[in-house]
């Protein structure tokens, strides 16, 4: 231990300095808040996203249309990316969102929806979350199998 590192105990010492407690004090007068202004004056209190004047980033921005609160994200899987790793024998016979997690194809907490781009040359179970139509008609054609979840 040397002087250097002498500290005092924490929560010892107050942090907030007393304003306008005398010219000794270092902030009396005008008790660090400038000469004049809006802001020097006691009941003064900026509103949200006050610029200064200047027209606010909320009223700068254009604004158009309508966002869905309730709109459900889907990781879209075509079939081409499924023939892909059935050739690469990456898969065998089932496709599961576990199995596409584990080859990082899709995230831990996507939901996943088959598509149809591409051909399904192999029959495979496959289960997700949602199908579109061409691309449950394309994996019941090659002999595969659909399961929901």
């Amino acid at each position: 231990m040397n002087l250097h590192n002498l500290k005092p105990a924490k929560g010892s010492t107050k942090t907030k300095r007393r304003l306008g407690r005398g010219e000794g004090s270092g902030t009396g007068d005008t008790a660090a808040r400038g000469h004049k202004g809006q802001t020097s004056r006691s009941g003064y209190s900026k509103k949200m996203g006050f610029e200064g004047g200047q027209m606010p980033l909320q009223r700068r921005v254009p604004k158009f249309g309508f966002t869905n609160p309730n709109r459900v994200e889907y990781k879209a899987i075509n079939l081409d990316v499924i023939q892909t790793l059935i050739d690469e024998k990456k898969i065998t016979d089932t496709v599961s969102p576990e199995v596409l997690i584990s080859l990082g194809v899709a995230g831990k907490s996507d939901l996943i929806k088959v598509l149809g781009r591409g051909e399904l040359k192999a029959a495979v179970n496959v289960t997700a979350h949602k199908f579109s139509k061409s691309a449950q008609e394309a994996i019941e054609k090659a002999g595969g199998k659909i399961e929901s979840l």
